[in-house]
């Protein structure tokens, strides 16, 4: 029963979860508190280690969600049900998108999506800032601060920008 709830609510998220990982962050952390597996500092935990392991966030999270809630089957399980619905959305796209791409409905429908991607985002945003914002330090604030400066004006890669917040979380931190 546990493998049949971790594939329909991870095949939800695949399904509905338009925008990429920090958009789909709502419905995976309300999916988490359905197998009660995390608080918010956990799941903003998961969230760290989803952006620095390979692969997109969606899947990380699943996988780990789908372990800790079922073992190495879990983890499977919540994996294919997150990937699932995409395969086939992109194949069914891939078929009619020749066929109707200029039509003015589907160009509404995604004029339609994108604000809302943006919204998905920005509550991920503002989920993610309450988490970070109750244990603020000065440390943890510099280290906000230096990221995003460090990604916004240098355009440094996000993987090395967590990799050394890290690096200073594990010396300045413990």
């Amino acid at each position: 029963m546990i493998y049949l709830k971790l594939f329909l609510v991870f095949a939800k998220i695949g399904l509905f979860g338009f925008g990429g990982g920090m958009a789909m962050l709502p419905m995976i952390y309300q999916s988490a508190a359905t197998f009660s597996l995390m608080s918010a500092d956990e799941f903003s935990n998961l969230v760290a280690i989803s952006q620095v392991t390979p692969g997109p966030m969606a899947v990380n999270a699943a996988t780990y969600v789908g372990y800790n809630a079922a073992g190495f089957s879990g983890a499977f399980i919540a994996t294919l049900g997150v990937a699932f619905p995409s395969f086939i959305l992109v194949i069914a796209v891939c078929h009619f998108i020749a066929r109707f791409k200029s039509s003015p409905y589907i160009e509404g429908a995604f004029t339609g999506i994108r604000p809302v991607t943006a919204g998905l985002i920005a509550s991920a945003v503002i989920f993610m800032g309450e988490s970070t914002f109750e244990n603020l330090t000065p440390v943890t604030g510099g280290i906000l601060i230096l990221s995003v400066v460090l990604v916004g004006k240098f355009r440094i890669s996000p993987v090395i920008i967590v990799l050394g917040a890290g690096i200073l979380g594990a010396l300045l931190c413990s």
